[in-house]
């Protein structure tokens, strides 16, 4: 607590020589010591950058950017944690180029028809529709490259195309992109803020270096964590904010119940009733007795799992108590989520572990250069 502060709570307790004391004790305090200048940031990021990138200057700024706007410190780890999953995500493209597009879009628009019923032969005709620009739908799906591509076409079709409403409940179905491969939904929902002007919409800036980076940026390095090990905040990023504390919490609770539970990062299962609840927290609640807690106790607990205050919470703790009386020893408290990763752009079976290992071998090799 600075003096200041305590003299904003306490100033009507005090005499006036008392709060000239301490007015001159505040004013004597010295500011934070500067972090450093931003052109010496930008170069020890462009130094970490790979030779062969092209405009590495350019990435040093956007990143040195992000970092200032979002007061983040650029030290070598969250640098070098940043380059990483952008090497991994994208190979320092801002808009990368995804194989086989055209193919990979065609088959999920066929999924979504045939999981509602609808005929193959009305989907061809709505693709038969001329876009804004005089060439069909289907011709523009065919010449698609990138998922921004991809993303613009998908929102002509929903606000021009009836079947595309249909399809995709006015949902655009391109939900990550850019350098860092953010969630366009993240994005949107932490716009405040954001130091540029919008020459669009949120998720076209997601497509841009500078955007891709500012978002993909705050949804790695933009919450605190208890983990110890930059791993954990790589599978993160992967599986969401706090995924592999709540996997270990997970554990714990099959360990103190010895029920085998999906070590997923998901401890409640979303807008579950109070008499349906999910797996995790079915277990959890054969522990109620054991720790004092009722059933509208625990729901109440679980709920904070998307913060960092639920590491020290009591459910968590006296969970992790029963775990390690049981098991005899202690236990993680952070563990890499067992994630298939599911998506039309993968083709081949790839987990968060892959993911979070994959980068973090990339971090290690960034710190060494």
């Amino acid at each position: 607590m600075s003096c200041c502060k305590l003299f904003n709570r306490s100033s009507r307790m005090l005499l006036a020589g008392g709060l000239l004391s301490l007015l001159a004790a505040c004013s004597s305090v010295p500011a934070p010591p500067p972090g450093p200048p931003p052109d010496t940031v930008r170069a020890d990021i462009e130094r970490r950058i790979p030779a062969s990138t092209a405009d590495r200057s350019g990435w040093a700024a956007d990143i040195q950017t992000a970092f200032a706007a979002q007061r983040l410190n650029p030290n070598p780890e969250n640098i070098c944690a940043v380059l990483a999953v952008i090497e991994q995500e994208s190979g320092y493209r801002a808009n990368p180029e995804v194989p086989d597009l055209p193919r990979v879009a065609r088959r999920e628009i066929d999924r979504r028809a045939a999981s509602m019923h609808v005929p193959k032969l009305l989907v061809d005709a709505g693709l038969k529709i001329d876009a804004s620009d005089g060439r069909s739908y289907a011709e523009h799906l065919a010449r698609v490259r990138t998922e921004r591509d991809l993303s613009q076409l998908y929102e002509e079709i929903i606000g021009r195309v009836p079947l595309g409403q249909r399809l995709f409940a006015g949902k655009n179905p391109v939900q990550t992109g850019g350098a860092m491969q953010v969630g366009i939904p993240f994005a949107q929902a932490h716009a405040q803020g954001y130091p540029y002007p919008l020459s669009d919409s949120i998720r076209d800036e997601v497509f841009t270096r500078r955007g891709g980076l500012y978002f993909g940026i705050l949804h790695l390095l933009g919450y605190q964590t208890p983990y110890t090990q930059k791993v954990h905040r790589f599978a993160d990023y992967n599986a969401g904010w706090y995924a592999s504390r709540n996997a270990a919490f997970q554990n714990a609770v099959s360990v103190a119940s010895t029920v085998a539970l999906a070590l997923d990062g998901d401890v409640l299962a979303p807008g579950a009733p109070m008499d349906k609840p999910g797996q995790t927290e079915r277990a959890v609640r054969q522990l109620g007795p054991q720790l004092g807690m009722d059933d509208a106790a625990l729901r109440r607990a679980l709920q904070q799992a998307d913060q960092l205050e639920f590491s020290s919470s009591e459910l968590h703790e006296r969970v992790f108590a029963l775990a390690a009386a049981r098991a005899g020893k202690s236990l993680p408290r952070a563990v890499i989520p067992g994630i298939r990763l599911d998506s039309p752009k993968i083709t081949r079976e790839l987990t968060t572990e892959w993911f979070a290992n994959r980068v973090d071998g990339r971090y290690r090799q960034c710190l060494q250069r």
